[in-house]
């Protein structure tokens, strides 16, 4: 990811360009290819001079922030679906077509995954 003067250079070269094809010339591509509009956007202001608090996730130049984190948190879909998302099965190790038996207890309405060997 270009910052300062790199930045403001190559963004003026793909000028011509949509905004979207701006940020991917200048490198703010998420691993999974989604343009990280926010950070190229920061880093474009702070090159041409303003200074930004340092709130906010995904700030650029900044190396120990990580982007999205998980939260450990999810709610009930209005289609009745509760989604437990890559991020908690990654943490887990589980690999895509692993099955696991649901076990449910009402009284404390805990949902435990077992899985199948």
């Amino acid at each position: 990811m270009l910052v300062g003067k790199e930045l403001l250079e190559k963004s003026k070269l793909l000028s011509k360009k949509s905004e979207d094809e701006i940020a991917r010339g200048c490198g703010y591509v998420g691993p999974s290819g989604r343009v990280l509009r926010k950070s190229f956007y920061r880093a474009l202001v702070e090159a041409k001079g303003y200074k930004l608090g340092n709130s906010g996730p995904g700030r650029a130049g900044n190396r120990s922030v990580r982007g999205r984190q998980a939260v450990f948190k999810t709610k009930v879909h209005g289609n009745g679906n509760l989604l437990i998302g890559h991020a908690y099965t990654k943490k887990l190790g589980l690999t895509p077509g692993q099955e696991f038996k649901i076990d449910i207890k009402k009284d404390s309405k805990t949902i435990y995954l077992i899985p199948i060997k």
